[in-house]
Formats: structure tokens, C-alpha cells, sequence
């Protein structure tokens, strides 16, 4: 019989949740003969640990992440290596985006939709070497929008801010810093740019900092990844555009955007750079390959929800605007 863990960051979103979902499980598996347990992480990095530890011991257990896209990720990171596995996403974050790929996110809130969920394969970025990189379930990014993600996780914790009101105060203030930076990225397809970028954006997911749909026919288990460079722009043209990059019209801007589907990306850089993966931060300098891991991840939905074919219908509808 699967076991159910929940694994609950108390530092996700704007308030503890902890009690409150506590009060859910159990009201939810009041009648339910499932076995059931909660852990509640203690610092960044340990719902790493809790996953990991709850996969252990070979029985079938589901990963609850119950807090934002960053809980996700550490879940799925804990869990990644185990068959035995399956994770889900219980949204109590302040931008919760992997989730937006379905036809009805909000529907992840019903606890006892999600304990009778369905069940599908997803794929996973792995970075760096195995084992040791980390990984990635919906996108990572590297330049100008990493530094924004990693401003956002300090602004997001301000009084009235949303993810999406932290994203914008955090992607103003890095405009003002400056925008570019040399990189030479290499991808598998055998391409090498040298040059000096904005931003490489790395994606399996669509949504990321709180309403950027940057790729929106991005499918998540299709065996690609989708990855868009942005040549240096000065902050007028930067300013110009991110409305259109947000809503992913990357086509528009051939000069400025460019699209790429591959299987692994190389980034190169000659400092320190930071990246950023699904709002978990990290520092590198050198080289950082970011490839589709051997591994799936057994993803876990409410009945009745789609996915697949919903971002690409959405990119043809605005393409006919």
C-alpha cells in the first residue's frame, strides 16, 4: 500500500501553513485507509533530505511538496533517483508556476482530488554531473533573469508583494544594474555561441517567476528541452520587450531571441555567474552542462486535469492575433 508523506516548507509563501494543512491531511484521510505521515523541513536544503529519506526504504511512497516551486524542486531532487517514488505538488507558494501547465492549477488545492489522483512520466533537467548538480523539473535559467530570481526570493517576503509583484520590483532593479554578460553556450544539436548574452533560458515546464510563459508549446515529456538566448540588449530595447518574452512571442524578435530544442546545453563562463533553477539559486563559475536526466519523474495530478497540447494551442491562438 502507498504511503503518503507530505512534506511541508514552513517558510514557503508569506505565513506558516503548517497547522493548516496538518488539519487538511488529516481531515482528508479521516476516512481513507492509506497510510499516512507529515515532516516539516528546518532550513533550505532539507526537504532534500526528507525526500531521500522517506524513499529509503523501497516501499511505495508519494512526495506531497507542500509550499512553492522551490519546495517542488527539492522534492523531486530528493526523490529523483527512487522508482519507488512519486511526487506531487501541494501549492502553499507565492508563485507555484510548474502547475500552471495544467488545465485547471487550482484544482492541486483539493487534497482529496489530489490523494485520487493520476499519474504521468515527466521529464527532468539534470545540472551538472550526477548526483551532484542538482536538477530541475521545470526550468532553469542562467544571466539576467537568474539574478532577478535570486533578488525575488528576498522582495517576495515584503507586505502586499506577490510572486509576480517581487518578480517586477526585482527585474526593475537588476535593468538598472546592467543586463549582459559573456558566455559561450554549446549545445548536443553541435551550435556554439560566443558571445555576450542577456539570458539563457532553459526549459521543460512553461511558467516561471510568477507569470512568464516564455515557451508556451514547452511539453514536459517530450524528450526536449526548449531553450531560448537572448543577445545583449540595452535596457531601452530590454524594457521594449518583456512584455512580448513574457507572453511567450519570442518569434517576434528573431534578431534578439533565439530558439533552440536539444537534449543538452553547455554554458560557459569566465566569472562567477549565478543560476537559477525553478527559484533554487546556485553559484558557478567555469562550466555547468544542463541535460535530460536518465531519470523520469512520476508526477502526480488531479483526475481530469490535461496538459499536454494546452500551451501550444495557446502559442498558435496568439500567433493568429
Amino acid at each position: 500500500m502507498t504511503e503518503h508523506h507530505f512534506i511541508i516548507n514552513p517558510a514557503a509563501g508569506k505565513t506558516d501553513r503548517t497547522l493548516s494543512i496538518r488539519a487538511a491531511v488529516e481531515a482528508a484521510f479521516r476516512n481513507r485507509p492509506q497510510p499516512w505521515r507529515i515532516s516539516v523541513s528546518a532550513a533550505p536544503g532539507d526537504c532534500v533530505r526528507l525526500a531521500r529519506r522517506a524513499c529509503e526504504g523501497g516501499a511505495d511512497v508519494r512526495l506531497y511538496a507542500c509550499g512553492g516551486d522551490g519546495t517542488l524542486n527539492e522534492v523531486v531532487c530528493g526523490a529523483a533517483s527512487f522508482q519507488n517514488a512519486a511526487v506531487t505538488h501541494y501549492p502553499c507558494g507565492s508563485g507555484n508556476d510548474f502547475i500552471k501547465i495544467f488545465s485547471a492549477p487550482a484544482a492541486f488545492r483539493d487534497l482529496g482530488r489530489l490523494i485520487d489522483g493520476a499519474e504521468a512520466e515527466f521529464d527532468l533537467i539534470q545540472v551538472g554531473e550526477r548526483g551532484e548538480g542538482g536538477c530541475s523539473l521545470n526550468i532553469c535559467s542562467v544571466g539576467f533573469d537568474a539574478r532577478i530570481a535570486a533578488d525575488m526570493n528576498r522582495y517576495k517576503s515584503l507586505p502586499l508583494l506577490s510572486g509576480h509583484g517581487a518578480y517586477v520590483l526585482s527585474a526593475g532593479l537588476n535593468l538598472i544594474k546592467g543586463l549582459h554578460a559573456p558566455y559561450r553556450v554549446e549545445l548536443d544539436t553541435g551550435e556554439s555561441f560566443d558571445r555576450r548574452q542577456t539570458l539563457v533560458c532553459i526549459l521543460n515546464g512553461r511558467w516561471y517567476g510568477g507569470g512568464f510563459n516564455p515557451v508556451p508549446e514547452a511539453e514536459p515529456d517530450d524528450g526536449m528541452l526548449e531553450v531560448l538566448l537572448v543577445r545583449a540588449v540595452s535596457r531601452f530595447t530590454a524594457a521594449a520587450v518583456i512584455g512580448s518574452y513574457k507572453k511567450g512571442r519570442y518569434a517576434d524578435y528573431p534578431r534578439l531571441i533565439e530558439h533552440y530544442r536539444c537534449r543538452a546545453v553547455t554554458i560557459h563562463t569566465p566569472r562567477p555567474t549565478t543560476a537559477n533553477l525553478d527559484g533554487e539559486i546556485i553559484q558557478w563559475d567555469g562550466a555547468l552542462t544542463f541535460r535530460l536526466a536518465e531519470e523520469r519523474v512520476r508526477f502526480v495530478y488531479p483526475r481530469g486535469l490535461v496538459w499536454r497540447g494546452i500551451g501550444r494551442a495557446a502559442s498558435e491562438s496568439r500567433a493568429r492575433a
